[in-house]
């Protein structure tokens, strides 16, 4: 079921019928349809509609040069009525209408950073990646760095439910021993979140902690197995505790992708943390890459 839900993320532009996913599960399409069903407690249909639809919503700020026909295209829509259409019956708005709406919101959020800034405050307001207050201060500049990753195997255990602090705690009372016992500490990993939560609702939000793997491991414990793809990512250097995380995924994504001339693709974006990636457990504070896969506009 997770090689269906990977492969769905990365082939919305594409058919992906009944007969299509359940050969990736490599189950009969009417054995299949119902343990979906089952599994994920919506049908495979509706599923598949409501990740074109958020995909799509994001993209319409992100990427906000991008007529809305390309981006319906983009997420399997086969013309801009049809996609209008099912976008507003999903959010009450048309494709047009969303996409105004969140570049208004974010230069209301701007403006009132700047302004408290300039007292040297700190805005705290509800983060668009993990749903929950988080303090910002203004982004003045960002190191934001491209580069050029080659494909990397993983294990990974999946978390579903809200972003913030119940990731750390999944980290703490799930991860952290699943790597004790198999004996997986001095690897780089990957912190993978899978949904945006101020479209996803956050009790069906997906994030993996993973651990990279040579080519010929076996995986271990109760795991999972995929690979995070190569290609160019942009890359931003983090520095600082869970509850400001989210402020930095804001940036890169609502600061810094529009006005770059890149847009993201279907590989997923990600958190790495390198061999020689720190915690401190009396602060919090740790540090990382905030990753997001491009490509050129």
């Amino acid at each position: 079921m997770h090689r269906v839900l990977e492969h769905i993320d990365r082939h919305l532009d594409q058919s992906l019928d009944l007969e299509v996913l359940a050969g990736v599960a490599h189950f009969s399409p009417f054995h299949f349809h119902r343990l979906f069903a089952a599994w994920m407690g919506e049908r495979l249909g509706d599923y598949v509609r409501r990740r074109r639809l958020e995909v799509a919503a994001f993209r319409l700020f992100a990427q906000a040069g991008t007529p809305v026909l390309e981006i319906a295209l983009s997420v399997g829509f086969g013309s801009a009525e049809a996609f209008t259409r099912a976008f507003k019956d999903r959010f009450a708005y048309t494709p047009a209408a969303w996409r105004q709406y969140q570049i208004e919101l974010h230069r209301a959020n701007s403006k009132i950073n700047q302004v408290l800034s300039k007292n040297d405050q700190l805005l705290s307001y509800a983060s668009f990646h993990n749903g929950i207050s988080a303090n910002l201060k203004q982004v003045n500049s960002m190191d934001v760095k491209l580069i050029h990753r080659t494909e990397v195997k993983i294990a990974y255990l999946r978390h579903i439910g809200p972003y913030g602090a119940s990731v750390g705690q999944f980290w703490a009372d799930t991860v952290v021993p699943w790597m004790a016992m198999h004996d997986l500490f001095g690897r780089a990993r990957y912190g993978i979140s899978h949904d945006d939560p101020s479209i996803t609702e956050p009790a069906l939000c997906r994030y993996d902690a993973a651990v990279e793997l040579p080519d010929n491991a076996d995986v271990p414990g109760n795991a999972l197995l995929t690979s995070i793809p190569g290609g160019e990512y942009a890359a931003l250097s983090f520095e600082g505790t869970n509850a400001e995380i989210g402020a930095a995924w804001t940036a890169i994504l609502r600061d810094w992708l529009p006005s770059s001339g890149y847009q993201l693709d279907a590989r997923p974006c990600f958190e790495y943390y390198s061999a020689n990636s720190c915690f401190d457990p009396e602060t919090g504070i740790f540090d990382c890459d905030i990753c997001i896969a491009v490509v050129p506009l």
